[in-house]
């Protein structure tokens, strides 16, 4: 069932070819489909609004184009996600009709629909709110001194939320209580992040190499929706071969 926001919001997949670990990974097969693709049918799946790939590369954009989506095709020299998905919503938006702009990472095939629906949440439920974004319970006691898990140091507002307070790759917060590891799947109100994207980095942004500290520095407000488990992100061939052993399985039930 589509919910009211649906012609209000954009989910936007961005796509880059380059790939240090995993060359030419946006089109790298699963279960059959290049893998943007499936990324782009999660999304679809969620019944959350129009979806765009915004791709950097032509054979990127023939294979989402092949596969019924809309591709927008963006310059090959953003330096973030947030600035890529923010040149296709002006090309796909120029009228600023839009309210909402989900950024779904374009390595997730894997990725639960209920989860991007999750992020919508805050910003649809509090208009105080310009940033939605997800976390998880930390579970494993390695990822809670792990540097590549980021954590979320949040207030809890609600059972199922937290208003982000700061996002760190250290162990925090000190003392007993949870902590959180942070998805970096993001819902802006669209004129949040023109906003985000007009500020030049932050110092905390770059001291942790985190880019939403720019919006907690600026005084933006980030709600966390706390869900039930992190999505398998691909970086590397061992990724890979997990996303495919998981859409195969899912495909043959």
């Amino acid at each position: 069932m589509k919910n009211s926001a649906f012609d209000r919001t954009l989910v936007l997949i961005p796509a880059r070819m380059a790939s240090t670990r995993l060359p030419g990974k946006p089109l790298a097969d699963i279960a059959g489909l290049p893998m943007i693709v499936q990324v782009a049918k999660r999304a679809q799946e969620a019944e959350v609004g129009r979806i765009i790939v915004a791709v950097d590369h032509q054979d990127i954009h023939d294979a989402v184009s092949a596969a019924g989506f809309e591709a927008v095709m963006t310059r090959q020299d953003h330096q973030s996600g947030s600035d890529r998905i923010f040149e296709a919503v002006q090309k796909a938006d120029p009228d600023a009709r839009m309210d909402y702009v989900i950024n779904v990472q374009g390595d997730l095939p894997t990725i639960e629909p209920e989860a991007v629906r999750a992020s919508l949440r805050p910003l649809q439920e509090n208009p105080s709110t310009d940033i939605g974004t997800l976390t998880v319970e930390i579970t494993d006691e390695h990822e809670k001194a792990n540097p590549n898990v980021v954590k979320v140091v949040g207030s809890p507002i609600s059972a199922t939320r937290l208003k982000a307070l700061y996002f760190t790759r250290t162990t925090a917060p000190y003392g007993n209580g949870p902590l959180y590891h942070h998805i970096g799947l993001y819902a802006y109100r669209r004129a949040a992040l023109e906003k985000f994207v007009s500020m030049g980095p932050s110092m905390l942004e770059k001291r942790e190499s985190l880019e939403q500290l720019r919006a907690l520095e600026a005084g933006m407000r980030i709600d966390v929706e706390i869900v039930d488990s992190v999505p398998l992100g691909v970086d590397t061939p061992a990724d890979l071969e997990k996303a495919r052993a998981i859409l195969s399985s899912r495909v043959s039930s």
